[in-house]
Formats: structure tokens, C-alpha cells, sequence
């Protein structure tokens, strides 16, 4: 190989490390705090709420357009946090918003379920399975914040929903799945919903801190019709 090539070649070489240098570090650092729970979901228990912030780490992590902050360093992050506001240590104590190494920290409530099972065509219960024709539905809506770490300041707030349904014939039970706390639910109504709230959230978030393209207006037209759904559901005395 003669000079000429072999200067092109290393220029190639140094131009594409460079630029995946520069793209690895242009992405935007984001935590995920664990979720809340303000509903009295059966599945809600134990270690839930640790177990949907790690799902949707993995999903932001998977997009490519994200640097998911590591769950233990922010555990014990946020733990040291805890600790400081609780006024029992000096005055180094770590101050809250102050998140190492995360631009934003995404903190989510889940504010609604609801699920309805109705038996169709001669369905049977037998040892608490169900054996027939069902329809399975749920609801899950997320009160959604995502903060900025250095200045403590919510950047965007939204109230996701996640609708799951299905009909078929099933023995009401599922193998495998998600785990953890939630472990066996991943074919269940409350199991459907929670994956469909998780990839929504991870849409959105990817569509106004990344993208911020046309799929903006879309997310505002969302909102805008969720919103008026919410507010026609209301009736007002005249």
C-alpha cells in the first residue's frame, strides 16, 4: 500500500473514532428513579416499583440514544441523598437533584389501573385458573417528571397511558416473563399494560430530548386529546 492510500486510510480510520467519540458523548445522561405507586393494584408489592425503573432503564439503554446512568451508582447516589436531607449528617451531605454522572432523572408515579375480566362462551374457574373464552383489558396511566439534575427543575412532565386487551382462548396463567417482583405477569392484563405504558414512555422521551421532530406535534396532539377526554368525562353543573 503506498503513502497516498495508507494517509487516506488512517484519515478514515481517526474520522469515524472521532465521530463515535463525539456521538457517545453528545448523548444526553439520564437516570431513572424508582416508580411510585398511588393506585391498590394486586401486583403492586415488594420490589415493583425497583423493577419498572430497571425495565424502562433497559428500554431507554436499547433506543441507542441515551447513557443510561447505572442502577446500583444511582441507588446509592439517591441513598446518600436520603441521607442528607434527613438533616444526620454535616454539611457535605450530598444535595438533592445533585445526581453523579446523570444530566436528567426520570421519576414516575403510577396514578391509575384498572383491569376487567369478563368470561365469555361457556368459561369455567377450576382451582382458581379460568378455562374458557375471555376478554382481558387493563388501564395503567404514569404520571410522568423528568428533572433537570443541575438546576432541580422539572424540563418535561406528561401523563402517559397504557391500554392492553386481548381475546382469546387461555388457561389464565403464564410461564416466564418478567422478573422479579413482577415475575409470571408479562401475559397478564396488568402485565401488557405495564409493557405498553414502558414503551410509550420511552417513545416520548425519545421523541422531545432527542428527536425533537415532527413527533413532537404528534405527543402534543396526544395530550391535547387525552386532556379533552378527561375534562368531557367531567360533568359540571350549569
Amino acid at each position: 500500500m503506498n503513502r497516498p492510500i495508507l494517509t487516506v486510510f488512517f484519515a478514515v480510520v481517526v474520522f469515524a473514532f472521532m465521530t463515535g467519540v463525539s456521538s457517545a458523548a453528545d448523548k444526553i445522561s439520564i437516570g431513572v428513579d424508582d416508580f411510585k405507586n398511588e393506585t391498590s393494584a394486586g401486583w403492586w408489592h415488594g420490589g415493583v416499583g425497583h423493577d419498572l425503573a430497571g425495565m424502562l432503564s433497559n428500554e431507554l439503554s436499547s433506543t441507542g440514544k441515551f447513557k443510561v446512568v447505572e442502577r446500583k451508582k444511582l441507588d446509592s447516589v439517591i441513598k446518600e441523598q436520603d441521607l442528607g436531607a434527613s438533616g444526620r449528617i454535616g454539611k457535605k451531605a450530598a444535595k438533592i437533584g445533585k445526581i453523579t454522572g446523570a444530566d436528567y432523572l426520570v421519576m414516575a408515579t403510577v396514578t391509575s389501573y384498572e383491569e376487567n375480566v369478563s368470561e365469555r362462551g361457556g368459561g369455567f374457574s377450576l382451582g382458581g385458573v379460568s378455562i374458557g373464552a375471555s376478554k382481558d383489558d387493563a388501564y395503567m396511566a404514569v404520571d410522568l417528571r423528568v428533572v433537570d439534575t443541575t438546576t432541580g427543575e422539572v424540563e418535561f412532565s406528561r401523563t402517559i397511558e397504557g391500554k392492553a386487551g386481548g381475546f382469546g382462548l387461555d388457561l389464565g396463567l403464564s410461564k416466564g416473563g418478567f422478573s422479579g417482583a413482577l415475575g409470571g405477569k408479562e401475559k397478564t392484563p396488568a402485565g401488557k399494560a405495564i409493557r405498553a405504558a414502558i414503551v410509550e414512555i420511552t417513545d416520548y422521551l425519545s421523541c422531545v430530548m432527542v428527536d425533537k421532530d415532527s413527533c413532537e406535534k404528534e405527543y402534543q396532539a396526544k395530550e391535547d386529546k387525552r386532556r379533552k377526554k378527561t375534562k368531557d368525562s367531567l360533568k359540571l353543573d350549569e
